[in-house]
Order: C-alpha cells, then structure tokens, then sequence
C-alpha cells in the first residue's frame, strides 16, 4: 500500500468524542440492540482483518439509524440508479462514527439512494473500525465513561491553547478506501462508470476519511470530493487535490469558528464551495426538521452539475 508520508497518517477523534456528548442532551438517545441486517449487494475488499479484535461485527440502534461496530471486514454496497438514468459519474459514501461505528443509514444507504436518484452511481464504504466492547451493555457502559465531558481547565480560562486531541491510526480505513476506489475502476464499463468522474463524499469520521484519503493516497484519482461536518483545521494541500464542497453548522462542536480547511484549499487555488448553515448541528445526514441546513444536498448535486460532472460525456 502506498502511503504519503508527508501529511499525517493520524487524524483527531473530536467528532467521536463530541458527538457521544452532544447525543446525550438529546430526548433519547437509547442504544437498541439490532439483529444484523442482510446485506446482499456487499462485495468484499479483500483487505485483511483488524489486529487485536477479538469480537465480531454487531449492530445497534441509536436515534432511529442502524449502525455496525467491530467491523473486521471491508464491503462496497453499489447503488445503481435506474436503466437509462445514469450519467457516468459515482461517489464513494463514507459513513460517520469516530471510527467505532458505522451509522449506515442517515450517513450511508440513505445518501447512496438520494445519489442514484439523481443518476450517480453510489457506493456505501462499510471500511474496517477500531475495537469497541463486545457487549451491547458493556459497550453502552463504555459510551457513557469514555465520553463524559471534561471540566474547563485551567488553559482555556487562560485562553491558552488546550491539549492536542487523541490522535487514531486511520491505515486499515486509508487502504479500505483505496481498495474501493480501486474496484470501482476495475468494475468501470460494467457499472456504468465514468473513471474521470469518480469522487468521494464522508460524513464525520467518514469526512475525515474523505479528507485523509484526499491527502496522503497515491492510487486514488478523486475527481471531487465533499466533507460534510468534518473537522475544519488547516491542512497541507496537494498540487493535484481535486475541487471541495464542505458543509458545517454553526452549531456543530467540529465547527469552532475555524475556517482552516477553507482556506487552505482557497491558498492553494483549487475550486472550494462552502456551506455554513445556521443551524442543524453535527450528525444530521440528509437533514433533520426545521433546520437551515436542511438543504445541502440540492446545493451539492446543483454544484456537481454546475462543474460538469454531472453531464454525461458522448458515447456514454
């Protein structure tokens, strides 16, 4: 597996972190147990296992959306939109979950079908995770002590800067993504893929995954790729890093006034769209009632057929 040394190959879990403490203040955000689900479009990646796991996948439910942990095994779910609809272009989705979890539904199927629909060929990225508790209680014991908010220290009164953040391994998750892109390619002319028009969406985690994978992978070719509230700290942009379009709300704990990313990418000259929404705070999907941010998904497919990716190239 190549690897781009120069940027780093770890990346911060504050979306994990937060998203645990935010979900807490909801009116129930009761952890269900969930029979795994059939999978039956799942193709394998062949990417090898997760050292140190001794549990097996699971599932549970949590604000109404079907989640997996203890993922061990990397599968590419394809959502093919309707005979005579597809327009050649396909987006690799990257659920969210601070890489313990996968929300699949409101961060995978869901956007995957809201893609087709549209003419994209969509492909849910079910990429490999870092262990969690084998027990649906012991996990949930483990949830609510791992994610306990801190008290304000000292250096923030002070305005001093805080402690770095826990820092992940995200190899298993980079070569998952590369092996994705890479059957996609393969698979091309069967799936009615335009290999020039192959991009990458991720939310949370999975935008960190989209960004991650956008700096230090040299076998991926992204044409374009869209973090949705991901972390918005400054990074060191590649000459060929494909055009962004990123999403965030004000009231989103990943947010923190930065616009690091954003300007990162404006610096280095390569097309940028960005979103800020009022509101509609972290883990929304395709959205949540009453919120401003609600419609990010139209202004996305509108600036994928504005930059011509979206139109299908003669012959196809």
């Amino acid at each position: 597996m190549f690897y781009r040394l120069k940027n780093l190959a770890k990346i911060s879990i504050f979306g994990f972190v937060l998203f645990s403490a935010e979900s807490s203040m909801a009116q129930d955000g009761t952890i269900y147990p969930l029979n795994t689900p059939a999978e039956p479009n799942a193709i394998l990646l062949g990417t090898g296992g997760v050292d140190d796991q001794p549990a097996s996948e699971s599932w549970f439910r949590q604000w109404g959306d079907p989640m997996a942990r203890n993922i061990t095994t990397a599968t590419l779910t394809p959502f093919l939109p309707e005979p005579g609809k597809a327009n050649g272009a396909a987006v690799i989705v990257a659920p969210g979950g601070g890489f313990r979890w996968l929300s699949m539904g409101n961060e995978g199927w869901e956007v995957a079908e809201a893609l087709a629909k549209h003419g994209i060929t969509a492909f849910v990225l079910k990429y490999r995770l870092h262990p969690t508790p084998e027990s649906l209680d012991d996990f949930k014991e483990w949830m609510n002590r791992a994610f306990t908010p801190p008290a304000e220290s000292s250096d923030s009164v002070n305005n001093e800067a805080p402690p770095r953040p826990m820092q992940i391994d995200l190899a298993n998750q980079l070569e998952d993504a590369e092996a994705a892109y890479a059957m996609i390619v393969k698979r091309a002319e069967e799936w009615g893929v335009d290999t020039d028009r192959i991009g990458m969406i991720g939310f949370s985690a999975g935008a960190g995954l989209t960004m991650h994978s956008t700096l230090n992978s040299q076998t991926m070719d992204l044409a374009f790729i869209g973090p949705i509230y991901g972390g918005m700290g400054p990074v060191e942009v590649p000459e060929d890093a494909p055009p962004m379009f990123n999403v965030i709300a004000t009231d989103d704990f990943l947010f923190r006034g930065q616009f690091g990313i954003i300007d990162s990418w404006h610096k280095a000259g390569i097309p940028v769209e960005f979103h800020l929404y009022q509101n509609g705070g972290h883990g929304f999907g395709l959205g949540n009632p009453d919120r401003t941010s609600n419609r990010w998904f139209d202004a996305f497919i509108h600036w994928l057929d504005v930059n011509g990716f979206l139109a299908a190239k003669s012959g196809e």
